[in-house]
């Protein structure tokens, strides 16, 4: 799917419109933004933007927390589990934050060099989610992204085992989820399936950047009302708006929506798919570079915003 983007990008004129906007007749908002201070941003948001990052780096130097300047941003912090191979299984890991006194599970987002991890994106077809995880959603006509779902499946017993040992060892009573991209919509997954297991005294946060549609109107209802989201979209970045409305998609709440680039002035977005935020782009105007960013204090993700080999 962004390697299609990327496509779009070279040719706006061409391919963009059916892609991105020709159809799109889901309900969406159209109630006014609120200003959304840098402050709120960085206490609310850039923790979690910053574990989203280390989530490109290598797997090695998230081991030993020696990714650079990324994981110096974060101290105090001790890694506890990593899986996946950076391809088909995208990475994730789990690291105790003492300064915030949690458990962090980080989602690794596509990388635009591996094809086997566009293909995760690429299986964008709505199925039912898998209620034997979810089984009190049986019943509610929920459906989400093909992909998004099998990504999620091949990592979720081991990740959550991780969590629960994470919790026991520590005493922390939180948990935070993060990802970027497609590590973003995955997180929305594991963020639910980790609230449902935890002791309801567990405060289950889901934070995402350059999030994209993950399921029907129900999956968003679910999300909403379960879970509770909390994602950034940046200026002209094309992939919040994919898969298209039309296509069965819908955006939960909890958006943040960056108007400009100075890295300074945000809204907040109410309701499901706000007009007046990402949903509501012109396909004149689709930029990919905002996708990786920066979104705010020069956070920017992707593997050139982690190299490998940092110490």
């Amino acid at each position: 799917m962004f390697a299609l983007i990327s496509l779009l990008a070279l040719l706006p004129s061409v391919l963009s419109a059916p892609i991105f906007g020709l159809g799109d007749d889901g309900e969406s908002s159209t109630e006014a933004t609120t200003a959304f201070s840098l402050a709120d941003a960085e206490s609310t948001l850039l923790r979690p933007g910053q574990f989203a990052r280390i989530a490109y780096c290598s797997s090695q130097s998230i081991t030993t927390w020696t990714c650079g300047e990324p994981c110096k941003a974060l101290p105090n912090v001790t890694f506890l589990q990593s899986g996946g191979d950076q391809g088909l299984i995208p990475l994730y890991f789990v690291a105790h934050d003492a300064d915030d006194q949690s458990i962090v599970v980080a989602h690794e987002g596509t990388d635009s060099k591996n094809i086997l991890s566009i293909l995760n994106d690429a299986k964008f077809g709505l199925v039912d989610l898998n209620v034997t995880r979810f089984p009190d959603t049986a019943g509610k006509g929920i459906k989400v992204h093909s992909g998004f779902q099998e990504t999620f499946e091949r990592t979720a017993d081991g990740l959550l085992a991780g969590v629960m040992k994470g919790l026991a060892d520590t005493g922390a009573k939180k948990v935070v989820v993060t990802g970027h991209s497609l590590g973003a919509a995955v997180a929305t997954m594991t963020g639910a399936l980790i609230k449902k297991s935890v002791d309801p005294s567990v405060e289950v946060t889901v934070t995402g950047f350059g999030l994209p549609r993950g399921g029907n109107q129900a999956w968003a209802d679910f999300l909403d009302s379960d879970v509770g989201v909390t994602f950034m979209s940046n200026q002209n970045d094309p992939v919040p708006s994919v898969p298209p409305r039309f296509t069965g998609f819908q955006h939960s709440s909890g958006e943040i929506h960056i108007t400009d680039d100075t890295q300074k002035n945000f809204v907040a977005c109410p309701g499901q798919d706000n007009e007046n935020c990402a949903t509501g782009n012109s396909l004149l105007d689709v930029n990919v570079s905002n996708h990786k960013g920066p979104y705010f204090d020069d956070l920017s993700f992707g593997h050139s915003a982690c190299p490998d080999g940092a110490t």
